[in-house]
Parts: structure tokens; sequence; C-alpha cells
């Protein structure tokens, strides 16, 4: 029988190598993962963002012109000389340009004299779903109500 040599082993084998490297790559193929679902995370959250920003601004336009009706169809050009017209026309622009082509964006006024403005923007990249859309909502008053004197 073979007696075992009193000389340690010196240096990695081959195997250790790669079983190193496995572990390295797992861990790099996860912190790619991540990175990619922090992008599409960050993309969707600046949409959101966006579409606040647009709809607290239109919000402060019918603010501005309490007097003018903002639940008309937007015109295809700005209009200096009519503020509600350039105002409806800056709106859409903004949305369109902020949140893509396929981006809308409405603004209602119900019987509690309450205007609702609506953005609704194309969200798959983040969703991973084809045609997902998001919305963002807003309901405030204009003005306040006339106080009724006795």
């Amino acid at each position: 029988m073979r007696g075992w040599s009193k000389v340690a082993q010196e240096g990695t084998t081959l195997i250790e190598v790669l079983v190193a490297l496995l572990i390295l790559t797992v861990g790099l193929l996860g912190a790619a993962a991540f990175q990619l679902n922090a992008l599409k995370y960050t993309d969707s959250a600046r949409m959101t963002s966006q579409a606040s920003f647009i709809a607290y601004d239109m919000m402060d336009r019918i603010r501005a012109n309490a007097g003018a009706d903002y639940t008309v169809t937007p015109p295809a050009a700005g209009n200096l000389s009519v503020a509600r017209d350039q105002d409806l026309y800056d709106f859409t622009n903004n949305i369109v340009t902020s949140l893509g082509a396929t981006a809308t964006g409405t603004v209602t006024l119900n019987n509690k004299r309450e205007h609702t403005i609506t953005i609704t923007w194309d969200d798959s990249r983040a969703a991973n779903v084809a045609n997902t859309r998001r919305s963002f909502v807003l309901v405030s008053r204009a003005s306040v109500d006339p106080v009724a004197t006795p």
C-alpha cells in the first residue's frame, strides 16, 4: 500500500476555477436583471411624474382663467390671442411630447363644478405586456362657490 505524501498541495485545480467562475456568472446575471428592472420602473415613474406635472399645470391654467370652458376639443394649433385655446394646445402638446404619440388627455367638468383632468399613456415597457395603459387623474375645483348674501 502506498503512503501519503507529506508534500502539501499547492495551487488550484481547474474544477475549482470553473466553479468560482460559475458562481461569479450567476451573480453578475442577477445584478444585470436587477439593473434592467430598475430601468423599467424608473422610466415608468418618470412618466407618472411627468403626467402629474402636466395635469397640475393645466389645473393652474384653468384656475387662472376660471371663466373659460376647458372641456372643448383642443385646437390643432396654438392661438395666443385666446388663452383657453393656447392652454389646451399646450396641454395636448406637452402630453404627446413627454408621454408619447399615443398618450391622451381630457378635461371634464361635473355638476359639482369640479374639473377632472385625465392623462393616459402607454406603459407596456414597465408592465412587460403589450397595450398596457396607465392613467393619472386629478380632480379639483377651479374656483370657490359664490357666497349668497342675505
